[in-house]
């Protein structure tokens, strides 16, 4: 992968692992279109602000970005609380900013990429999309939809050319749990950097790995829940 030059369209890069990405990317020599909700705080060369979740945001978003290299699907929101008590126009949001954005730009982004036999596709998922979450339905849900699509374009893309990553961060210390209304309050896992994500979404990009794990040792748990789902419910239902 050579960044000199390349257009890399980021989203959610006002804060956290987006900004990060934006940073080292620029370091890297590549053209990066910044996408995000605070317009002050977007350091690309080209800004993009706007909220996803407002209709044609989307359409709007790769209209403006053109031609894109790589595209880094990072934005997103969470919600912690009693699902049955989750406001409908908050799951409908949650949704569309995690899982239909993607999505969406995806469909306007690929065809360029495949045309020319060459791009890249990155999604930052969630650990709770490998694992469920208590308290977290919708933003797991959400996590575990954006995985299997991912694989799916990824097994049709990667023939013609163009790479498809999957980052499957744990805890990561940002302002993401503080606007999902419930800090984070656990003592283990430890929350690791958001510079950590963010190298190893370049990395993952890069060697046109499919899946990475951040940290890697997540990789044991998830596998685990998928092989012995009955084995993790009780371990979970002991230990939580």
């Amino acid at each position: 992968m050579n960044w000199a030059g390349a257009r890399v369209l980021i989203t959610g890069a006002s804060s956290g692992i987006g900004a990060e990405l934006a940073r080292l990317l620029a370091r890297r020599g590549a053209h990066v279109l910044a996408a995000g909700r605070t317009e002050s705080a977007l350091h690309g060369h080209e800004n993009f602000a706007g909220d996803l979740a407002e209709p044609g945001a989307c359409a709007e978003l790769a209209a403006a970005a053109g031609e894109v290299d790589v595209f880094i699907g990072n934005a997103g929101i969470g919600y912690a609380g009693d699902f049955a008590a989750m406001p409908a126009e908050k799951i409908g949001e949650l949704i569309t900013v995690n899982l239909t954005a993607n999505m969406l730009l995806t469909r306007a982004l690929l065809p360029g990429m495949l045309d020319r036999g060459h791009g890249a596709l990155a999604y930052i998922t969630s650990i709770a999309g490998a694992m469920a979450v208590a308290e977290e339905a919708a933003y797991s849900g959400a996590k575990a939809g954006m995985a299997t699509f991912a694989e799916s374009v990824r097994l049709a893309a990667r023939p013609r050319g163009v790479r498809v990553s999957t980052v499957v961060p744990g805890v990561v210390d940002t302002a993401f749990f503080d606007r999902r209304g419930a800090a984070y309050d656990r003592s283990r896992p430890r929350p690791v950097a958001p510079q950590r994500v963010a190298r190893a979404t370049i990395a993952a990009i890069e060697r046109g790995r499919a899946e990475v794990f951040v940290p890697a040792w997540l990789r044991f748990p998830a596998r685990l829940g998928g092989a012995a789902p009955g084995l993790v419910r009780a371990l979970r239902s002991r230990f939580e």
